[in-house]
């Protein structure tokens, strides 16, 4: 039990260690707001692209790619989506809390912790398996976002935000690095070594620069006492996991690829919901108390989760 929860504790501390680094080095003014703010865009549009890129490149993609897993998290979240959107949500009195209690349920930060996750359980080998998900997931929870949260709006109008938001999707960085590193990987062209360690240079820049900005960007003036955040909290961190994992589980998944499932999904709520609720009319500030309350809850609940699957032998 010791050996499992030490396992367990390895993954997930010194993640939650650099994101308390984050929040304190805000406070005491070595990071600033701006510094949040550029960094932030520096991972998105730059070192996050480049990590996934140079790794992709360099893998077959003719041999061993995560279908079942791929498949099944697809289905498995439209199916979360639905129960979330069609019959959880109509139980808040705030239409504009609707939307964001649906996205702040479902949506994970998959791009820099739920990777930084499954990159300190399994190492470089899962990056393969993990960008793939992270590819057709990021596209998925984009969609997913802007229909619930076009659906849910107060007041009408919004048809340029929400082709705005659709063209981000279309531009999203971590969907054309991806992309492109699976096309050339099949395609079979040779990317000269001096691009590639290039690449990896701002590769390793990526999940500290990256867990130091999200850390900063925490507001804990920002969490509000209010059942939606205290449902959407409870459903992120608790429920939608404990859903999809399990439904893995029965399905016969195990070892790294449930491991690369559970971890994406026990991450917490996506950064950029926030901008996106703001952008479609919704409650920001319960998207930005979400994003805050579960960065801080998902510690306790992903090691847990890790202890347990350990514990059964299923990672």
């Amino acid at each position: 039990m010791l050996t499992n929860l030490g396992f367990a504790a390895t993954i997930t501390t010194p993640i939650f260690c650099i994101l308390g680094l984050g929040i304190i080095f805000k406070r005491i003014g070595w990071i600033t707001d701006e510094f949040a703010r550029l960094g932030s865009n520096l991972v998105f549009k730059v070192t996050l692209p480049c990590l996934l890129f140079v790794k992709l490149v360099e893998t077959d993609f003719r041999h061993d790619l995560p279908i079942k897993l791929v498949i099944y998290a697809v289905i498995a979240t439209v199916a979360v989506f639905l129960i979330l959107d069609r019959l959880f949500s109509s139980r808040l009195h705030t239409v504009a809390d609707r939307g964001v209690f649906v996205q702040g349920a479902f949506r994970s930060n998959m791009g820099i912790i739920g990777l930084a996750f499954c990159l300190s359980a399994f190492g470089e080998g899962v990056v393969a398996t993990a960008s793939i998900y992270l590819a057709v997931m990021t596209t998925l929870f984009n969609i997913l976002a802007v229909l619930t949260l076009t659906r849910h709006q107060e007041k009408s109008g919004h048809r340029n935000e929400i082709l705005t938001a659709l063209l981000e999707i279309v531009k999203n960085p971590l969907i054309l690095s991806i992309a492109a590193g699976v096309i050339i990987s099949l395609i079979g062209i040779d990317v000269p070594n001096i691009l590639l360690e290039t690449g990896g240079y701002f590769a390793q820049m990526t999940l500290p620069l990256a867990l130091l900005c999200a850390g900063a960007s925490i507001r804990l003036h920002e969490f509000q006492t209010s059942p939606p955040l205290y449902w959407a909290v409870t459903g992120k961190l608790l429920f939608v996991p404990l859903i999809i994992t399990t439904g893995g589980i029965i399905l016969g998944l195990r070892g790294e690829e449930l491991g690369v499932l559970y971890l994406m999904c026990a991450a917490p709520t996506a950064a950029v919901s926030y901008p996106m609720t703001q952008a479609l009319g919704g409650n920001h500030h319960l998207a930005a108390a979400i994003i805050a309350a579960t960065s801080l809850g998902s510690l306790f609940f992903t090691t847990l989760g890790i202890f347990l699957l350990r514990s059964f032998q299923l990672i």
